[in-house]
């Protein structure tokens, strides 16, 4: 090979790289919410009959960041991030963190197996203590799940994300039970300014 072509793929090898590295997140080390829907997309148009979407949202982040500080919070996230990662790897899938306290999952899951179980079985897992400065940190997450078999064929990565995300809410709150697996109308539930009705910002008006 021309050295100047083994150059030239090297750099582009290098490039690539760090492409992918800016992509992740510094502190869990997950990718991007970009690899995640181009992942869901690309399982969608062969196993959407198996296709799971998960949003997990941490709960309590503020109280341990204002009593604590933001290395404990951080900390945490971290763990979350790791576990959910470790988790959703083993199963072939991938995790990646969407913004601040909130991750999301995609994997297939095996016929026959019960999704509600295995999101119970993880909370659990996301659940165990973590030892931060002679602190021992105790984790809360809330977990919203979405089956695209249940949404119609023409639902998008976001469409599935965004009924993962309802369901979250819908447990969060307490409306649900954890292990709640979102229905179509959570997913074409109406947004506020494009976002899920509960986010900061998104008060409706009175009427």
């Amino acid at each position: 090979m021309p050295l100047a072509l083994a150059a030239l793929l090297a750099d582009d090898v290098r490039v690539r790289h760090q492409l992918e590295a800016a992509r992740k997140d510094p502190l869990t080390g997950l990718p991007d919410r970009d690899a995640l829907t181009g992942r869901i997309d690309r399982l969608a148009r062969s196993h959407r009959g198996q296709l799971l979407a998960l949003v997990a949202d941490a709960d309590g982040l503020k109280a341990v960041n204002d009593t604590l500080g933001h290395d404990a919070g951080d900390a945490l996230i971290a763990t979350i991030g790791h576990r959910l990662g470790s988790w959703a790897g083993a199963r072939g899938g991938i995790a990646a963190r969407l913004g601040g306290d909130e991750f999301g999952v995609t994997l297939l899951l095996p016929p026959g197996t019960d999704a509600a179980r295995e999101v119970v079985a993880l909370r659990a897992l996301l659940a165990q203590p973590v030892d931060h400065a002679g602190q021992t940190l105790r984790p809360a997450v809330s977990i919203g799940i979405a089956r695209a078999a249940d949404l119609p064929d023409t639902a998008t990565a976001s469409r599935l994300l965004r009924g993962a995300d309802m369901a979250m809410y819908l447990v969060k709150t307490g409306q649900q039970p954890c292990g709640y697996v979102a229905t179509r109308q959570d997913a074409y539930a109406p947004t506020v300014r494009g976002r899920r009705p509960g986010r900061p910002g998104t008060h409706l008006a009175a009427g």
